[in-house]
């Protein structure tokens, strides 16, 4: 078969990505601009101050991903892009280009939705990994326990009621004085502390998630005693988030008959987390696999990969494709 070269572009949140992959596995470049510095003094992304930078940003990015492959647009096969979920006025941008791209080069276009990008990061840090296999999307916005049935079709066996564990990361961190991005700050004060305070555990019958309670309870115990041990206090959630999704993926796992387990999402490279799913390796005879940090966050290598398996589903979008913020996975 004819090599096919993917060119992905990313920009649901707040980092503008380019990227060339080599038959949905071998990135040739991975071109990132990050918005965190821009946003950390507001405490958050500001959706406007994000679609902005994007379009000054995503020119540049795009030169700099053919530079770092060594190709030319004529030498791409297939456009990807992320249409959703994200911030609408964000992934308009990175959709918006690659159509022009698509309509300029006439070259096929492939929307790509978000959370399957980030299950696809797994395909590029392990080429070995193949359907099917269960699959944790742990992020800002999603907590999702996902059969991958095959490279193009998805079954939610568990999803979040409430708040994304990224999402509780980060108003945890905001609380406690450490700032935006929360995740990575509470991972590194986490190894401070021990898990000393007791927190409530929201349990249901399927494999649902619930961390509202979680962190209610620690903003309560922030509010009540701002001397309280913050260390202790990052620590004790991170045992406890993990202990709840290790729970559900161990039940979802058995459900399915399944040995072979992937993490994807910001929240996957969160270090305590990691460590605990390895030990299912030798307590439980799972196969764990979890993406490379760089492939964690928001980036174009995945959507790349995500869109060249869409491509040979004959998944390809028209230049009417919109996006879609609130997007579904199934």
């Amino acid at each position: 078969m004819k090599d096919i070269l993917t060119l992905g572009i990313e920009s649901s949140c707040d980092e503008t990505s380019v990227s060339v992959v080599k038959n949905g596995r071998e990135v040739l470049s991975n071109s990132i601009n990050s918005q965190i510095k821009i946003h950390e003094k507001y405490g958050g992304v500001v959706p406007e101050i994000a679609s902005r930078n994007h379009v000054e940003a995503i020119s540049n990015v795009t030169k700099d991903a053919l530079e770092e492959a060594q190709v030319s647009f004529q030498d791409i096969d297939v456009i990807s892009c992320t249409y959703g979920p994200g911030l609408v006025g964000a992934l308009l941008v990175g959709l918006s280009y690659g159509k022009a791209l698509s309509y300029a080069l006439e070259k096929p276009l492939v929307g790509v939705n978000h959370i399957q990008g980030h299950i696809a990061a797994n395909y590029i840090s392990h080429p070995e990994l193949k359907p099917p296999f269960l699959c944790l999307v742990i992020s800002g916005g999603h907590t999702h326990l996902i059969h991958i049935k095959d490279y193009t079709h998805f079954e939610i066996l568990g999803k979040t009621r409430d708040d994304a564990i990224g999402e509780a990361f980060d108003k945890i961190a905001r609380v406690v004085g450490l700032g935006y991005p929360g995740g990575p700050k509470v991972d590194k004060l986490a190894k401070e502390g021990q898990p000393t305070i007791k927190l409530p555990k929201t349990h249901f019958e399927n494999l649902d998630f619930s961390f509202s309670g979680i962190k209610t309870a620690i903003i309560n115990l922030h509010h009540k005693d701002p001397n309280i041990n913050k260390a202790d206090l990052c620590c004790s959630f991170e045992h406890l988030v993990a202990e709840i999704l290790i729970e559900n993926t161990l039940k979802a796992a058995d459900i399915l008959n399944i040995k072979t387990i992937a993490l994807a999402g910001g929240v996957s490279a969160n270090s305590y987390i990691r460590q605990e799913f390895l030990k299912l390796e030798q307590t439980k005879g799972k196969k764990i696999y979890y993406p490379d940090p760089i492939l964690c966050t928001d980036n174009a290598a995945m959507i790349a990969s995500a869109g060249y398996y869409n491509f040979l589903a004959g998944n390809v979008s028209g230049l009417n494709l919109n996006a879609i913020p609130n997007l579904k996975i199934s």
